[in-house]
C-alpha cells in the first residue's frame, strides 16, 4: 500500500506572520510540498523578500502587509488571499507577539490586550473568515501555531503563556464544531525552536541550560522542525487528524 500523500500540488495557503522564523519554514516547506502560498506580515519589505525567496527556488508565492493585531476585516484578508490563486484551502496562524520578559505583574493593560489581539482573536477571526470557504470546497485545514508555554507555563512569559493556552482551547473547539464540514483544526506546540522571536530565551544563559537539561534531545530545534509537522497537518497525511495538540519540542515537555 503506498504511503499518505504529502503533497500540497493544487492547494493555496495563508500564513501569517510568514516572512520570517517558524512562519517562513512553513511557507517554505508548504511551496516545496506544491502548495501556492500567500504569506502576510507587517512589512511589505519583508513579505517582498519571502516571496522572491520561494520563487527563486521554484515555488509560487505571493503576499501583502496587514497587522493582525490591528485588522479591521479579517474577512478582507482571507477574500484577498484567496482571491490571489483562485482558492484558499490551508490556514497557518503563526503571528505572535510577546512585548513583556519578565513577572506576570509587571504586564500592562495594553500588553495584555497586544498579546490577546494578535496571539488568540486574530486567529479567531481568521478562521471565522475562512470556514466558509473552506466548507464550500468540501473541507480545508487550519493550523494554529501555539507553544509548550500553553501546556507548562514558562517563568517570565506569563501572559504569553496564557495566551497560548486559550489557544489551544479555540483549536478543540473549533475541531469540534467543524469536523461535520471536514475542516480540520489543530495545533503545535513549538518548544526552544531559534529564531529571532525566542531570542530573549536563548541568550539567557541560565534559562537555556536549563531548558536543554530538561529536553531528551540536548540541542536547539530549527523551524524546519516545526515545519514538518506542518505539512502533515496540511496534507493528506493527516487527513484522520483534528483536534490534536502536537509538541514539537525535543522531548521538554515527556
Amino acid at each position: 500500500m503506498a504511503p499518505p500523500s504529502f503533497s500540497l500540488a493544487g492547494k493555496s495557503a495563508l500564513i501569517t506572520g510568514g516572512t520570517r522564523g517558524i512562519g517562513r519554514a512553513i511557507a517554505e516547506a508548504y511551496a516545496a510540498a506544491g502548495a501556492r502560498v500567500v504569506v502576510v506580515s507587517r512589512k511589505q519589505e519583508s513579505v517582498d523578500a519571502t516571496v522572491q525567496a520561494i520563487e527563486a527556488s521554484g515555488g509560487e508565492a505571493a503576499g501583502f502587509a496587514v497587522n493582525v493585531g490591528r485588522m479591521d476585516d479579517a474577512g478582507a484578508v482571507v477574500g484577498n488571499a484567496a482571491a490571489i490563486f483562485g482558492r484558499l484551502d490551508i490556514l497557518v496562524n503563526n503571528a505572535a507577539v510577546n512585548p513583556v520578559y519578565g513577572p506576570v505583574e509587571h504586564t500592562s493593560v495594553e500588553a495584555f490586550d497586544k498579546i490577546m489581539a494578535v496571539n488568540l482573536r486574530a486567529p479567531f477571526e481568521l478562521a471565522k473568515a475562512a470556514r466558509p470557504l473552506f466548507a464550500a470546497r468540501g473541507g480545508g485545514a487550519v493550523i494554529n501555531i501555539a507553544s509548550i508555554g500553553a501546556l507548562s507555563p514558562e517563568a517570565h512569559l506569563g501572559i504569553y503563556s496564557v495566551s497560548k493556552a486559550a489557544l489551544l482551547s479555540l483549536t478543540r473547539v473549533l475541531a469540534a464544531e467543524w469536523g461535520k464540514d471536514r475542516i480540520r483544526v489543530n495545533a503545535i506546540c513549538p518548544g526552544l525552536i531559534q529564531t529571532d522571536f525566542s531570542a530573549a530565551l536563548w541568550n539567557q544563559e541560565a534559562a537555556l541550560k536549563h531548558t536543554l537539561a530538561t529536553q531528551a534531545l540536548p540541542h536547539f530545534g530549527q523551524p524546519q522542525d516545526v515545519a514538518g509537522t506542518a505539512l502533515l497537518l496540511a496534507s493528506d497525511a493527516g487527513a484522520f487528524i483534528t483536534g490534536s495538540v502536537m509538541t514539537v519540542d525535543g522531548g521538554y515537555i515527556g
